[in-house]
């Protein structure tokens, strides 16, 4: 894959599976601009166009002004993992979800679809979870906000069909990230979470990042409108 003259932004690059997306594509050629609340160590080393973000704030005009008149490619990844019983989640607590997962990304698109639509050939790559289509018990608040996002991406993948602008998502299962730490951080809880998927491992970002950008690559480029399931098999086998 060649991204040598494509420009992409990050929203969410500073860890994780947007971190690892952008390294990987940063390898690719790809002239990169990131957004995230903080910059990490990791994601300075790239050199990337980076403005600070928060995905639960108003988009600051100076990321906008940052941006080419051209984009190829948007990926959202900021997400969070709250495990509670039902009961025990305040309504607060849904609409932060929401407004992080959903609304973040509503806010971002409308302000890039202009660029996107000028590529003649954009991608969009939002991440979901496979807790949206697979009942899991403590996932209501995370379940809820990423079924939302995964509404947005057909609704907005219709939408922009006739513009050439591509709009998928991707699900992962758990993945080894700074985010899911406390669900990893022994032996026991590893393993115990390895052995819930057929494939008896947990995801890596690099898992993520290769499936994010092949959608955003001319090799994706007749691909519109799915949420694909990259979890070890968790979400449709047993």
């Amino acid at each position: 894959m060649d991204f040598s003259q494509k420009n992409i932004l990050i929203v969410g690059a500073s860890s994780g599976i947007g971190l690892a997306t952008a390294q990987l594509l940063h390898k690719l050629g790809a002239h990169l601009f990131t957004a995230s609340r903080h910059l990490s160590p990791e994601l300075e080393a790239l050199g990337t166009t980076f403005l600070p973000f928060d995905a639960t704030q108003p988009l600051p005009a100076e990321l906008l002004s940052t941006l080419p008149e051209v984009l190829h490619g948007v990926v959202y990844c900021p997400g969070s993992i709250k495990l509670r019983p039902f009961e025990r989640i305040p309504l607060d607590d849904f609409r932060a979800e929401f407004e992080l997962n959903v609304l973040g990304a509503v806010q971002v698109l409308q302000a890039v679809m202009k660029r996107l639509k000028k590529a003649e050939g954009a991608s969009v790559v939002l991440f979901s979870t496979v807790a949206a289509t697979t009942g899991m018990s403590f996932h209501a608040s995370i379940a809820t906000a990423k079924a939302g996002l995964e509404g947005l991406t057909r609704a907005l993948a219709a939408e922009y069909a006739a513009s050439n602008v591509r709009v998928n998502a991707v699900a992962p299962s758990l993945t080894d990230t700074p985010l899911a730490a406390a669900l990893l951080n022994s032996p026991e809880k590893a393993e115990a979470s390895a052995k819930r998927h057929p494939l008896q491992r947990i995801g890596q970002p690099q898992d993520l990042a290769y499936m994010a950008s092949f959608l955003l690559s001319d090799h994706g480029s007749f691909i519109t409108g799915q949420v694909v399931s990259v979890d070890g098999g968790m979400g449709r086998l047993k």
